[in-house]
């Protein structure tokens, strides 16, 4: 015989029903797993609940004998809160049973349960990208403090210790330490996604061509045209700037018409508008030297 829902659901409220009489949060705290810890039950076996726990009434006085909790004589309240909050973990106690066959196992925890040590793994390294990404404000894949990998790989081996100390003894925690770990562990899971975003934000830049041209100083990106001058005052044609390496620097865009009425293309060579020179109009290219020729010379006479 398998066991529905909706008995586990009936089981809490009859258990819940029958420590009535006690204050609703020492009530609530008492029986806050107690649906989690029927479904497995459930799952481990064949068999009424009634048959195998005994009834729901002999349950609860169980339950009150182990935490020595007193009758308080106060009234039932937020019961519909707390037997919806039964019901929705019941509903996901079956839906794991339901969805664990898609998977090759019972249920999807027999499935998840061999890859916890790798999830202890993945948890310590989340921590660490938080605490790396709450010390320096920089999102990654390797966390660093600042400048000094060396710090953010300590961190990184610290966290992951951690998390594997802690994977071992988290277990058997109930009550608020119980759910101070899955806020936990919901925080990272959260965090993980902005981290894949920042990531996938950073590498889908696309190809350089994609990149937006960006100045280091502010005062040379409305430049047009560049100018050189000798010590005379008198302006050179066709300049060629060069960076350090010997890396070309290409400045400015023509902002003139050539002879033939286009604006002349961008080159390593400057003015690109000579007619344009601030100081003075450009001198005319200095005329070629003439070529030397051949003047005709007397024959030397012999002499005797």
């Amino acid at each position: 015989m398998t066991v529905t829902g909706q008995e586990i659901t009936d089981y809490v409220d009859r258990v819940r029903a029958a420590l009535a009489d006690l204050p609703p949060a020492r009530r609530d705290e008492l029986t806050e797993d107690l649906a989690e810890h029927l479904a497995e039950v459930a799952a481990e076996g064949e068999g009424a609940l009634v048959d195998r726990l005994g009834p729901p009434e002999a349950y609860a006085a169980e339950l009150r004998t182990a935490a020595g909790a007193e009758p308080g004589g106060r009234p039932v309240r937020l019961r519909r809160l707390s037997a919806a909050r039964d019901n929705a973990v019941t509903q996901l106690r079956l839906l794991d049973r339901q969805l664990g066959p898609v998977l090759g196992h019972e249920t999807v925890s027999d499935f998840l349960r061999p890859l916890r040590p790798a999830w202890w793994l993945v948890r310590g390294w989340l921590a660490a990208l938080l605490v790396a990404a709450m010390t320096d404000g920089q999102v990654g894949l390797a966390p660093r403090l600042g400048t000094n990998t060396s710090a953010g790989l300590l961190v990184l081996i610290g966290a992951v210790v951690a998390s594997v100390w802690w994977g071992h003894r988290s277990a058997g925690l109930t009550g608020w330490p119980r759910r101070l770990h899955h806020l936990g562990t919901a925080a990272l899971l959260l965090f993980s996604v902005a981290v894949l975003a920042e990531v996938d934000q950073r590498a889908g830049g696309g190809s350089p061509a994609d990149y937006e041209q960006v100045a280091v100083d502010r005062r040379y990106d409305r430049i047009e045209d560049v100018f050189v001058y000798d010590q005379q005052g008198r302006l050179i044609r066709d300049a060629q700037l060069f960076d350090q390496n010997g890396v070309p620097i290409r400045l400015g865009w023509p902002n003139c018409l050539d002879s033939s009425g286009a604006v002349p293309a961008p080159r390593n060579a400057y003015p690109y508008c000579p007619e344009l020179a601030p100081f003075g109009p450009p001198e005319a290219p200095s005329p070629a030297p003439p070529a030397p020729t051949e003047s005709a010379t007397p024959a030397p006479t012999p002499t005797r």
